[in-house]
């Protein structure tokens, strides 16, 4: 047991750091959205449009196009930003926890 909760602030770091970056790919995304000329599969860009894609692939499935406008990494941002608050906010769980 005291190496689970010595474990813990390794454990929030990296997990704050994978939400963190998969935020900033999903905003990336919505950006891109702006230039669609722009080929996701070459160059740069592989970095973020792997990791994402299939997640919006799914959630897409589920929620249509808005107008035209493709809405899921905005939804995916929002759930994303409550999920690290949650856990990992100045008041969340694993904050709690180790503090």
């Amino acid at each position: 047991m005291p190496l689970l909760i010595k474990s813990l602030p390794a454990f929030h770091f990296v997990m704050g750091f994978l939400l963190g970056s998969l935020t900033l790919a999903f905003l990336l995304r919505i950006i891109l959205t702006w230039y669609p000329k722009i080929d996701l599969r070459t160059g740069f860009w592989p970095l973020i449009f792997l990791p994402t894609e299939p997640v919006l692939v799914a959630t897409r499935k589920i929620v249509a196009p808005i107008g035209g406008v493709d809405v899921t990494p905005i939804i995916w941002v929002g759930l994303l930003s409550l999920f690290r608050e949650l856990f990992l906010g100045q008041q969340g769980l694993l904050t709690q926890i180790i503090f």
